[in-house]
């Protein structure tokens, strides 16, 4: 008899609300966000400067501003992370998270040689001789692929291209076998042809080591190219969650849409791209209605006041009072 159980998720948020602290207030920054990750599936994280993206994945590893207050349930593997004391904590992070930011420059020490970046986790967290450690490290270089892993051990950061810097990060990473990978805007600084290497190599390794993932992008088409599913962010909110397979024909929230329309194309001459008028707003800027209301060719009264929900529209999740009048009006036009 075949088990049709589910399986639990591997991540967990629910109602998810962060307040940084402000001379006056506190100001929420994050309100209400309500996620789930299945393991080994990849995650998409959409959405323009300020909507609250990076907060969402410190959010995952406790690692908040100072002085700021988060509300909600944050459960990985069933475990309450906001429960767990400083030993458990340490071992969540070392062992079952792991990070991959925008700038490994920034990250990695400039003056310790790569090999000892890469080693030191084991030998100190998992007692694993220098000798294995090294070994595993030429491993994973060369999984990630980096020609002739031994000697890049011995060099320094500034030794190698960003692209190549990127690699170590991910080979980090990869070292403590996590089963959650968050990667913050990994490519951003790269260029293009080095930025497809360093997300097939995210995605492969996801894939063969069943890791889940949530990848943070400005770039939609890099997160439809990535990720099972695709979470819209506004103003500190989920405005629409769908399936990346469906995102391009079926997006609902006028948001996603307005991102959607602005990419460049390739099929067609265009004198000046579509842009979404307005400026991004924070989530302790916007009002008592949808965040997104001054931006929008759609608003009506209702949403100027009345804070919509994120609810099921078309095998998807969608924030917009009108979403279902919108389409309808679109489909007799």
């Amino acid at each position: 008899m075949t088990d049709t159980t589910p399986s639990p998720p591997l991540l967990e948020i629910a109602g998810l609300t962060v307040h940084l602290a402000a001379q006056d207030t506190p100001r929420p920054v994050l309100d209400g966000i309500d996620l789930t990750l299945a393991p080994g599936e990849a995650l998409g994280l959409v959405g323009e400067s300020g909507s609250g993206k990076s907060m969402t994945v410190r959010a995952v590893t406790r690692l908040l501003p100072a002085g700021a207050r988060a509300e909600g349930v944050l459960r990985f593997e069933g475990q309450d992370v906001g429960a767990m004391d400083a030993a458990a904590l340490r071992r969540y992070r070392d062992n079952r998270v792991g990070m991959v930011f925008q700038d490994p420059r920034a990250h990695i020490n400039p003056i310790r040689r790569v090999g000892s970046f890469l080693t030191e986790a084991l030998v100190r967290n998992r007692g694993v001789s220098r000798k294995q450690a090294r070994a595993r490290a030429e491993a994973v270089l060369a999984e990630v692929g980096i020609d002739d892993p031994a000697r890049r051990l011995r060099q320094y950061p500034h030794e190698l291209s960003g692209g190549m810097l990127q690699r170590v990060m991910i080979a980090s990473v990869l070292l403590a076998e996590p089963r959650l990978i968050l990667a913050d805007e990994p490519t951003t600084a790269l260029d293009v042809t080095i930025q497809a290497d360093v997300v097939g190599i995210l995605d492969r390794l996801r894939r063969e080591r069943g890791i889940g993932m949530v990848f943070i992008t400005h770039d939609l088409d890099l997160a439809l190219a990535v990720c099972g599913r695709i979470a819209v962010m506004y103003a500190g909110r989920i405005v629409e969650i769908r399936a990346a397979g469906t995102l391009h024909d079926r997006a609902s929230h006028p948001y996603t849409r307005g991102l959607l329309g602005s990419r460049p194309s390739i099929d067609a001459r265009m004198e000046r791209l579509d842009a979404i008028p307005g400026r991004p707003v924070s989530a302790f800027d916007s009002g008592p209605g949808c965040a997104f209301a001054d931006r929008c060719a759609h608003v009506r009264d209702i949403c100027r006041h009345s804070r919509p929900e994120l609810l099921p529209f078309q095998d998807g999740l969608v924030r917009c009072h009108r979403v279902a009048e919108i389409c309808t009006e679109e489909a007799s036009a």
